[in-house]
């Protein structure tokens, strides 16, 4: 049977406004494993069959070692079983030291990353590591072929500088289709701000964002992928921020359906 990692990454050391996405894995596992809710996802495939969900814990944090390498080499680790994995953060300056980890097992890769914002800047605040510039510093160091974004409706002219400087693909989110389907060869890894939704659906967010999409469009997005997900990150849930819990719940539940993506396109 194939297997799922599962990954917790809870660090926001790196958040430019508030904390508390930190907090975030404890609250989505809460949610995904609650008994009111079924761990099936619409692609047909129960992640709560036994042995199918490997959760590796958190990340334990020491003030002694650098972060970014901790998070290179547990990440690793979890990889090494050859299982898609999901991590679970934080914010979203993790995605740099993650993707460090992944690409040395793909040398052929694509990002799909969805989000509100391209964090994008060279640096932000004087932090090269700001969760605002994750996607600068992996690509200064080539850890993907191509990097694509959806549902953008942050963009100023430095974002655009940077986009041409990388050559990124954008789909802000006025252009965004029902039933977009994306051109992609590559194995892919997917990037998934929870601030990418509207915060009609996602209120638990630090940077909330009007105008985004809805929760079925990024479903239906994800169920459209093609290739194979070898790995994710859901990232930016501030619990701190949510309402009645909502955002947990949209957090477990887009697990899910990446989950059962990661399934259905390995063959399963």
């Amino acid at each position: 049977m194939r297997k799922i990692s599962l990954l917790g990454i809870p660090h926001d050391d790196n958040s430019s406004y508030m904390r508390g996405p930190a907090e975030a894995p404890a609250h989505i596992r809460r949610e995904l494993h609650c008994d009111a809710y079924s761990m099936w996802s619409e692609t047909g495939s129960d992640l709560g069959a036994e042995g199918r969900l490997i959760d590796h814990g958190d990340i334990q944090f020491a003030s002694e070692t650098d972060p970014w390498d901790l998070i290179e080499q547990r990440v690793a680790s979890a990889l090494a079983s050859g299982d898609p994995l999901i991590c679970l953060g934080g914010d979203h300056a993790i995605t740099h030291p993650i993707m460090r980890a992944v690409r040395s097992r793909h040398p052929r890769l694509t990002i799909l990353h969805i989000d509100a914002h391209p964090d994008i800047y060279h640096s932000y605040q004087d932090n090269m590591r700001s969760h605002t510039s994750s996607f600068a510093r992996i690509m200064e160091e080539r850890l993907t072929d191509r990097l694509i974004q959806v549902g953008l409706r942050t963009i100023n002219d430095h974002h655009r500088e940077q986009f041409k400087r990388f050559g990124v693909e954008v789909i802000e989110a006025d252009r965004f289709e029902e039933n977009l389907q994306l051109d992609i060869t590559t194995p892919i890894y997917l990037s998934m701000d929870i601030d990418g939704l509207d915060p009609a659906y996602a209120p638990g967010v630090s940077h909330r964002e009007p105008g985004g999409l809805s929760t079925r469009q990024v479903i239906n997005l994800l169920h459209n992928i093609k290739q194979p997900i070898v790995a994710a990150d859901i990232v930016e849930y501030n619990p701190r921020c949510d309402v009645s819990n909502l955002t947990a719940l949209v957090a477990a539940k887009l697990l899910k359906e990446i989950g059962g993506m990661m399934l259905k396109t390995a063959g399963e």
